[in-house]
């Protein structure tokens, strides 16, 4: 999807709110046109004469038929969040409504909005910089409380003021260095090459922190994959359910009744955690089972974290100490979980405890020391730095162009090191601000900008 010149120029039209029946729904209008166009099937005031953030209640009609009464907001350009002219029209929340309305517009003219026009209009009109038009749609698919956090700080700038500080700091010695070019005759030096140095290595130490921050940011956006793990009737089905607080999966004293993995998602601590019950792990010569086992084995190779249980009232050291072996050769953070504490011996309980002392003994169907565990999970996901306000990169394609800034920063690292001419270090300073650039748009191509906005909703 790309938007021609042309088309920008349009006076566009969507429904802002969600499809289906509601109490109301919000038509958004930006363009030009957007309060003209308006005020020729509103009754009620002469919009065009009304102050921008005001509110005017009146009837949408087509011809002489009333359509609905309705609120209309107006937002004239630039004081708007496309800086356009915008208005919105609430009306109730009837589908039959939204749509008489709509195709009243289209054929007064107004075209219906691509997925993100909206956004991407602001974005053109420099309402805000890329990275913060992206940090809209996280907002607004944002379900936990670190999500929507992030997400705010990246909309209100916060990612953007650092990268952007950064940017500033490389354009000033680019530019000392590519003046230098024009005099290189004259063999005059107009930046230090120790400040150079200096410069790029603070940058480097900075852009490696945000780099680093990408694994927090994945799990503060899309979630903690856990995955409950163990053999048969240890269990992870219960645990699962009094980690939900509701009857999930299916619980039965008979061995092997979780064929397939059951998955539900939870907030702990701001943090979604997607829990993963999974088959239990044995050998099998029933079908069905083995399959269940291979998956359950394959969940826990790509899980973030494992809880791995262990049936107190029947187990012994050699059995602990070998399936503690095999999670440790599979390099996945995991939990050492004992359950069933209320029917396990003391002398078992006591061994294990002394062999093992960051064991965790709980009672899933008791409820108890469920909330030790919940403490114990959150520690394993370090938001630490994303409590005190640093910037977490949360944006995979942020990632990547941090990845070659650094690449790049390496490269005029190089450079300095083996005396190169300055036009090379230039060339190594203009790619690393390139990459940094293409965070908050800078720099931008229209299918860059396509890929971003298709991902937005319509009417945003």
């Amino acid at each position: 999807m790309s938007f021609s010149l042309s088309e920008r120029d349009d006076t566009i039209i969507a429904l802002a709110t969600p499809q289906g029946v509601g109490a109301i729904a919000v038509i958004r209008i930006s363009g030009k046109d957007a309060i003209r166009v308006c005020n020729e099937v509103f009754f009620g005031k002469n919009l065009e004469e009304q102050p921008s953030h005001t509110i005017h209640l009146g009837t949408i009609r087509d011809g002489e038929k009333i359509i609905d009464e309705v609120l209309v907001s107006l937002f004239k350009g630039p004081r708007s969040f496309t800086k356009e002219n915008v208005v919105e029209i609430s009306t109730h929340g009837s589908s039959y409504i939204v749509n008489q309305v709509l195709k009243l517009f289209v054929r007064k003219g107004v075209r219906l909005a691509k997925p993100g026009e909206f956004t991407q209009r602001a974005f053109l009109n420099g309402q805000f910089d890329l990275a913060q038009a992206e940090a809209v749609a996280d907002l607004i698919h944002s379900d936990s409380e670190s999500s929507h956090q992030a997400a705010l700080n990246q909309m209100r700038g916060g990612f953007s003021s650092e990268i952007q500080e950064l940017r500033n700091q490389l354009i000033h010695f680019a530019s000392m260095i590519e003046l230098e070019l024009d005099f290189s005759e004259e063999d005059v030096e107009f930046v230090s090459r120790d400040g150079l140095r200096q410069l790029v290595e603070r940058i480097l130490r900075l852009v490696e922190e945000l780099i680093l921050s990408f694994d927090l940011g994945n799990v503060i956006k899309n979630g903690v994959p856990t995955v409950i793990a163990g053999k048969p009737n240890a269990g992870k089905s219960t645990l699962l359910n009094a980690l939900l607080n509701e009857e999930k999966a299916i619980v039965s004293d008979i061995a092997g009744t979780t064929r397939d993995f059951i998955e539900d998602e939870l907030s702990l601590g701001g943090v979604i955690f997607r829990f993963i019950d999974t088959a239990g792990l044995r050998e099998t010569t029933d079908t069905i089972e083995a399959i269940g086992v291979s998956r359950t084995q394959e969940k826990m190779r790509t899980a973030s974290l494992i809880l791995y249980l262990f049936d107190l009232s029947d187990t012994d050291l050699v059995e602990v100490h070998r399936d503690l072996n095999k999670l440790d050769n599979l390099g996945v953070p995991y939990l050492k979980v004992g359950n069933k504490l209320d029917r396990a011996k003391e002398n078992i309980v006591n061994k294990l405890q002394g062999k093992y002392p960051d064991m965790l003994f709980i009672s899933a169907g008791n409820k108890e020391n469920l909330e030790l565990l919940k403490a114990r999970i959150l520690e394993l996901v370090n938001l630490d730095k994303f409590r005190t306000g640093n910037t977490v990169v949360t944006n995979v394609r942020h990632y990547d162009s941090l990845t070659k800034t650094r690449e790049s920063l390496l490269e005029v690292l190089g450079g300095l090191d083996q005396l190169v001419t300055n036009d090379f270090l230039a060339m190594d300073i203009r790619r690393a601000l390139h990459y940094l650039g293409e965070i908050t748009g800078e720099v931008t191509t229209d299918d860059l900008l396509a890929n971003i906005f298709s991902k937005f909703c319509i009417g945003k």
